[in-house]
């Protein structure tokens, strides 16, 4: 089954900088309320699509709804732009690159920095920093303060396009979760459930898991599964022991990252389900970087049955990530039945 490329470039390109996820979260609440039989919105901005099932436990879904981005520090007398960073970036990809501050109405800027003409042979030898870099929105300061303050937030400025049979753009880190999880909820829409599905879209994981330590603390789920993109480093130059995932080869089924040393019985129990349903995947271990499986795994009494499906992703946390369409359609088709087939394992050590 194909996916739906209209939905997923809509969600991909709106915006969502951590701690300012308005934009994206109306949209997710537009998809999600005719899909679930409850939705509630937490203090943080985390919005809670809850399906009942046929018994108490409870299942947490968590896919956070952030992107990268920045927010203004400072305006200087010619109107340019300095900003901090919201979320980790790698500085040399922000060379050139177009980008959105949401002030009193939307203004395109572009980065700017110092050009390679006028650099000395020392500076064009050196990695560039974030703060060798300043936003350009072509106007003068009192221009630029009838519509940008400090605190506002900026976002990249890419739309999402398809290349052979991959998607393209930014900031499907974490978009493409935010997807899958609408999707699957629409596939579960007219299925009973064994279990209380808890299915959240989290803010601010990309300055430190916040939304989803709140959001476990109080679901306290028994099973949980996190939805994030990984490293696909598949490219050339790469050492195989560097792959982690590679596009093409199937959704993944995490093992470990950073924050997350995945339930054994949970990665067999997904293994399981991918295998009964022809279900193409690979395994992750991401030694660098974490996800709000961490979250769901452990701000909660007791802890929960954790695992998690990661969607390889190229070129991630620049403009121009890129996923396989085949491995989205994978990873929805994976959540979907593990939620409808978790009272059927065996879950005891």
């Amino acid at each position: 089954m194909p996916i739906d490329i209209d939905l997923l470039r809509e969600i991909a390109e709106i915006a969502g900088a951590p701690g300012h996820e308005q934009r994206i979260r109306k949209l997710v609440l537009r998809e999600v309320t005719p899909l679930v039989d409850d939705v509630t919105i937490d203090n943080m901005g985390n919005v809670y699509a809850i399906k009942k099932g046929a018994n108490q436990k409870r299942v947490m879904v968590g896919a956070h709804m952030d992107e990268i981005g920045f927010i203004v520090t400072h305006i200087d007398d010619n109107g340019f732009i300095r900003f901090h960073t919201l979320g980790g970036f790698d500085p040399k990809t922000l060379t050139a690159q177009r980008v959105i501050i949401h002030g009193t109405e939307d203004v395109i800027g572009v980065m700017g920095s110092k050009p390679i003409h006028v650099m000395s042979p020392e500076e064009r030898t050196k990695m560039p920093k974030t703060t060798d870099y300043f936003i350009d929105l072509g106007m003068n300061k009192e221009a630029v303060e009838k519509i940008v303050t400090i605190g506002n937030p900026i976002t990249r400025e890419r739309g999402l396009i398809e290349m052979g049979n991959c998607v393209n753009g930014k900031s499907l880190d974490n978009r493409l979760a935010v997807f899958i999880l609408i999707e699957a909820l629409r596939a579960l829409k007219d299925k009973e459930v064994p279990f209380d599905i808890y299915g959240v879209f989290t803010v601010q994981e990309e300055v430190g898991i916040r939304g989803a330590n709140v959001a476990a603390l109080a679901i306290k789920p028994d099973f949980g599964f996190g939805l994030d993109t990984t490293i696909a480093f598949d490219v050339p130059g790469a050492k195989p022991e560097e792959i982690i995932t590679k596009l093409g080869d199937g959704t993944a089924i995490k093992i470990m990252d950073s924050g997350t040393i995945c339930d054994y019985r949970m990665i067999k129990y997904m293994e399981n389900v991918a295998k009964k349903h022809n279900i193409k995947n690979q395994k992750e271990i991401l030694t660098a970087g974490g996800t709000d499986t961490s979250g769901i795994q452990r701000i909660n009494p007791g802890g929960a049955i954790a695992g998690a499906i990661s969607i390889p992703t190229r070129h991630i946390h620049q403009s121009i990530e890129m996923a396989n369409k085949d491995d989205i359609r994978g990873s929805i088709d994976l959540l979907t039945h593990c939620l409808v087939e978790l009272d059927q394992h065996d879950w005891s050590f």
